[in-house]
Formats: structure tokens, sequence, C-alpha cells
């Protein structure tokens, strides 16, 4: 009997088109995709598959960029500091930057947004008092003030795309450098829907358009050092979609005119990771609005073809917003979202689009994350893809996608079979996975979970659901990060609101609030909890029986009484410095039978106190509190200092929810083994049990036939009748 395949997309590779068919059977592959530096021979094309084929629409177009240099994408950049010794200052403003990423802009339109700062006292020096000479690439200060710190902010051409950037040097490619062109000029537009077309016409196998992205990359500013390469990454900034033509529209649109400064930030730029601002908003719905105007256009194009038109939501994904309203009316018929973790598969399993597609880690390239050994070398792809795939598993059984897949060079798996071997069984799993998950469908019904709708509180809301800015490896420092990947594999129904949302009475469909951050950070919530609308309506939905749990610095803001702005309901403030002379409440550790796994682990935060006598302390390091509970009306506020991802501690998540909505963490359908979790299937009386970790493990679940017992190897996936 043959295998069942499909929901599955291999890479396929001219000159390897034994390799190719061989490996789409093993893997029940049904379609076969291009890379970039890759094609596929007629051999593959006509072998039956569907086919993939990967366009980045604003790259690859060197000869249109050579004749039309002044259509580059651009970005502001920042100079280095530079102190005043003399009565003029001279600041050779790309000092420091990677010269083949980037070049100035000097014409008279990009001039007219460049800015010269005082940094010591944050003043815009006067035009007249500054020039530049363009043969020296230096920005000459006149009438300064000695001993003063001066900066100028500029417009710079992008003239090397750094995807393609990362790739030529990481994995050696040895190519022209790719220019990316500017879509918001008109004779790019006409030029790109006219490549596209033709494009269309030369590939008539091609049944899925595959954009990577649309138009912009978020920013990524490379060094000239190689001590220092990665200036600034921020996978959810729009510093590259900056141009003259592009702020001139947005001028027009809301009435009011955006500088240098706007995007500088005295250098921090803006994050992500930061609260945005009100002009930061209205351009990113500006741009939003431009590129699905613009993006619709090419969607529509493909689908005249008899085409299928997906995109890739990674690298130049800025502006397509997937959880915007937007979204939907570009008309793609697919989303393909990169992933490394959990958390990254629920951001992809829930845009609203047909089809949900994963692509897989580790990529089929000789090196991976930041230059290690993948397919070469000393190189493990089996143990990469068994710990990458660990953690996307415990996702898809929360919540489906359609189709997995690799990308990248497949003849690198020649001399890996264990690897193939391995990526077999994942899709052999991932396709059964699916099916119970449309067998509950189909019946009316969804995979087993708790009675417990959770809401993550932050400033960005839905527009940032599931992520914060980019990969795990990119946001390990943010304890939100760590929450996310936690919650995407447990049984509980997860949102992503902001204080907007609160004010307008959404928190009556929720059962427990999280919010968790460092103080300031957007996800903690910044000067948004300055508003008394948001914090009265939180406190009275507390006590009302709702469950706020804070984390590190929840609703920190300076500037009240207390420096956690939910101290009341938390139990628990952090002294800023004003109270080292204050008395401090002694306390006890309260033990809870079953509620804190064995493994747990809680980082202490320094000046933790608590509020009141009435705070249960369940666990706390040097003196200080790391994990309380207080009653407050019917509700409750639990407090943690810290929370990074492990098995045990997301164990830990759960049971703390469970224990303050049910008072008990004793339920069905859950492992006894935090090592192991566990996903019921009712209609069709299934459940699927999974080991995360590295060891054998045995373990229990409660379900309505009695105890169920299982052992597990490594990593191991069973599926069993119930």
């Amino acid at each position: 009997m043959d295998k069942e395949k499909g929901g599955f997309t291999i890479p396929g590779e001219l000159g390897y088109e034994e390799l190719t068919l061989k490996m789409a059977k093993k893997w029940g592959a049904d379609v076969i995709r291009d890379s970039d530096g890759t094609v596929l021979s007629d051999e593959i094309l006509e072998a039956g598959y569907g086919i993939y084929s990967t366009i980045c629409i604003i790259r690859d177009h060197n000869e249109w960029a050579k004749a039309n240099p002044d259509k580059l994408q651009q970005t502001f950049l920042m100079s280095k500091h530079i102190m005043a010794v003399d009565n003029v200052v001279a600041i050779h403003i790309l000092d420091g930057y990677f010269l083949e990423q980037f070049k100035i802009n000097d014409s008279q339109e990009s001039l007219q947004y460049w800015q010269v700062y005082d940094r010591t006292t944050e003043k815009v020096i006067p035009r007249s008092h500054w020039r530049f000479v363009p043969e020296a690439g230096n920005v000459l200060i006149q009438n300064v003030e000695l001993y003063h710190t001066y900066t100028v902010s500029f417009m710079a051409y992008q003239i090397w795309e750094e995807i393609s950037m990362y790739n030529h040097i990481t994995n050696s490619w040895d190519k022209e450098h790719l220019v990316p062109v500017d879509p918001i000029y008109p004779e790019t537009q006409d030029y790109l829907y006219q490549w596209l077309e033709d494009w269309c016409k030369k590939h008539p196998a091609t049944t899925v358009v595959r954009f990577t992205s649309m138009f912009y990359n978020f920013p990524w500013i490379w060094g000239e050092n190689q001590k220092n390469r990665s200036l600034f990454s921020d996978w959810g900034s729009y510093d590259f979609t900056v141009s003259p033509m592009m702020l001139d529209e947005f001028k027009k649109e809301y009435g009011y005119a955006l500088c240098a400064e706007d995007f500088i930030n005295q250098g921090k730029l803006h994050v992500t990771h930061m609260p945005a601002e009100k002009h930061q908003r209205d351009y990113i719905d500006f741009i939003n609005r431009f590129v699905v105007d613009y993006g619709k256009k090419l969607v529509d194009l493909v689908h005249r073809y008899n085409k299928l038109a997906y995109v890739f939501y990674d690298d130049s994904w800025i502006g397509i917003e997937p959880y915007s309203e937007l979204f939907p009316q570009f008309g793609f018929d697919g989303l393909i979202k990169c992933v490394f973790s959990g958390y990254e598969a629920r951001l992809c399993a829930g845009v609203d689009v047909e089809t949900h597609e994963l692509r897989l880690h580790p990529y089929l390239f000789p090196y991976g994350l930041g230059g290690a050994s993948t397919f070469c070398d000393d190189g493990d792809p089996t143990m990469e893809a068994k710990k990458y795939w660990r953690s996307i598993r415990r996702a898809l059984l929360r919540e489906p996608v359609d189709r997995i897949g690799l990308g990248g060079y497949l003849h690198l798996v020649e001399n890996y079979p264990y690897f193939c071997d391995y990526i077999e069984n994942v899709a052999d799993e991932f396709r059964q996975i699916k099916k119970m998950h449309e067998l509950e469908r189909e019946a009316g019904s969804h995979v087993y979970s708790l009675s417990c709708r959770v809401a993550v509180l932050h400033s960005w809301g839905k527009l940032r659901s599931w992520s914060l800015s980019g990969h795990f490896h990119e946001t390990y420092m943010h304890d939100l990060i760590h929450i996310n990947e936690a919650l995407a594999g447990l049984p509980v129904d997860v949102s992503f609101i902001d204080f907007e949302d609160v004010k307008a009475g959404e928190l009556k469909n929720y059962d427990i609030i999280i919010n968790a951050g460092k103080a300031g950070t957007a996800w903690s919530g910044g000067d948004a909890w300055k508003n008394s609308e948001a914090v009265c309506k939180l406190n009275q939905w507390v006590i009302d029986g709702g469950i706020f749990i804070g984390v590190n610095e929840p609703s920190a803001v300076e500037g009240f009484a207390n420096y956690f702005k939910m101290a009341q309901i938390l139990g628990v403030d952090e002294d800023t410095g004003a109270k080292v002379c204050h008395g401090k409440w002694q306390f006890e550790k309260t033990t809870i039978d079953g509620l804190l796994p064995n493994g747990y682990d809680i980082m202490s935060r320094e000046n933790r106190f608590l509020t009141s006598g009435e705070t249960v302390v369940l666990d706390s390091d040097g003196g200080l509190p790391t994990l309380t509970l207080n009653k407050f009306g019917k509700g409750k506020g639990i407090y943690l200092s810290a929370f990074q991802l492990s098995n045990a501690n997301t164990r830990l998540l759960l049971n703390l929810m469970m224990y303050a909505m049910y008072g008990k963490t004793d339920q069905s359908y859950l492992t006894d083994n935090p090592e192991t979790e566990c996903a019921y299937f009712p209609s069709s009386k299934k459940i699927v049990v999974i080991n995360n970790s590295e060891k054998e493990q045995l373990t229990s679940v409660k379900t309505d036939a009695g105890d169920k017992k299982f052992v597990l190897q490594p990593y191991e996936t069973q599926f069993a009748d119930l």
C-alpha cells in the first residue's frame, strides 16, 4: 500500500533530477520549488508535481537599476558622534558603515531631509551653518560650540540588498551584488508590473508564485568592522522604506511632515520593543496601505495567468502586516513562514488566508545561524531538525497549518541519510496531525483544550500577535518571547490585545491577562499605564473575578505612588530607590501541593517587595519574592519576577493558570510529567503524546477511559486510540 503523501514542499535542483524525484517520493512531497540560486529542469517541471517559483520582486533587476540609480531603496543613517575641538567640525558621514551596502544620496530632494544635531543640547543646527562636500563625503559644520558633540542624519541608497548580502557572505555566493529598487516611484511600478507579466508568460509550468515577500525588508544595517558587523537589525521596523518621495506623499496625506530625527531618534532608532509614538503608527499605516494597494495589482496579475500567489512572511515583509485589517485585500492564496519555534507556527496559522505553510529549519545550506556548520564539517542537521520540530510540533497540536517544507540546496542532503530518514518521519507525523484536526473540523469540534481564555496585553496588541520582533534567538532577552513560546503549545485559548482594547471593554472576553516585560518597553506598556481609564477597567475586571499575571516589571511607569500601577492587584512592587529607608514585609514561603513542578526555575530581580502582608509568597530567592499570589476581590494577581523557557517552567505557567481558575491543577488530558505533553482529539478519540526532552520519559495521562501510561523515547511522538 502506497504511503500517504501531500502537504510537503521540497526544493529541487538542476543537475540533481534523480535525487530530487527520489526525495520527493521519500518525503511524500506534492510540490517542488526552486530556491535562490537554483533552477528546475524540464525533467522536474514535467514530473507531475506542483511547482513553486520564488521571486523577490524588488531585486535581480540590476540592469534597470543601473539605468535608474535614483530609484533605489533608501534609509536614514546617522554619522558617528564627533566632538568639536575647533571652530569647524568635519564629519565623514559614512564612517563605520559597510560601504558595499550604502551610498550617500546627496540629491536636492534628499538634502532637504538631512539634519545636523548638537547632541549635547539636542538642538537642530540651522541649515545655513553646515554644508556637504560630495568629493570628500564630509559635512562641514560652522559656528559650533567647543566640546559639544555633533551628528549628521542623512539619506543613503541601499546598493546591496541585505538578504542577498547575508547569503553571499555566509554561504560564499559568487554573483553580482543585487540592488533593491523602490516601487514608490511610478516608473518602478510600471517596470515591475511589466517584468512580472513577462515572467508569468515565460513560466507556464509554475502553479504557485511565491513572493519573497513584497517590497521592503526589515532594516539590517552592517558595519565596516567585522568585530561590529551588525550595527542594527529589527524585524519589525520600517526604516528601509524611506525616500524623499515617500515622505513627500506622507505629508500630503497626513498634513504634517516627518524629518530625519523621527526615524533616527538620537541614534536609538525606533525599535519594535519600545512603544510606538503617534507618527510611527501613522507611518506604518501609510506604508501598509501603499504596499497593499500596489501589491494587490501584482497578485491580480498572477491570478490572470491562472497561478496562485503565496507570500513569504519574512525578508521583505515590511508593510504586509498579516494581522492588519488590510491584509485580506491583497488576495493572497497562501502564506509561508520560516520557523524555528512554536510561536512562529502559531503566528502563521492565525493569519486570515486559505493556505498556511511552514518552511522548516535547518535550511539546506552549508551554514546556519551565526555561520554555524549545518550541512558541512562537523554539523549535525538531524539533531537541529529534531530540536526545531520539538518546538513546532507542540504548536501544531494546538493549531494546524496546511503544509510544511524545506528550502535551500537539495544536493547537500546526499551525505546525510539519517537526516533524510528523520524528515520522512516529520512529514508523516505532520500529515497525521493535520488529518486529526481535519476530522475534528468535519465533526464540528476541535482539539481538547481547557476552558481558559488568555490575552497577552502589550502596546502593539493584535498587530504583533505571537511575535515580538523576529526569531527567538533575536529576542531571547525579553520575558515575553519565552511566555509566547510556552503558550504556543498549551491547551488554552490565546489572544493579543492592546490598551485601546482594554478601554473598549474587551476584557470581558478573557479569563486571564498576562503583562510581561521591562519597564518602558512595548511589552510592559510604558506610558500607556498612565491612562487611568485602562487601569481602572483592569482593576474592576480583577475585582469581578479576572486573573492578572505580571512578569518582570509589569505595568511599570514613573510618576505615581506605586511603580507598578497594578501593585495593589499583584501584591508586589519595585523600589526604584525612593523607598530604601522604608520597612518591608517579612514573609514565609507557602507550599501548595502539585503547583510547582520539579525542575522549575525563576530568576530573582532586585528591589521587589510585598505591598501587603496578605500576599502569598510561593517562591523566593535571597529574601526576594520571585513568585506570589494575591487574592483581590473575586480575582487574583500573580507575580513572577522572570520567566525563562523550559519544559518545567512551561508546566509551571499552565499550573498557575489552572490553580488561579479552578483551585487545583489536576485536570484531564494533561500529562503528569512536565517533560511531556499531549493533545486529545475527542471526535476520533485519539491522543497524541510527545516527549519534549532528549531523554526517555515515562508519563501518564488522566482520561475519561482511565489513566493511560506511555514510555517515550527522546523527542518521540506517539499516536494512540482511547
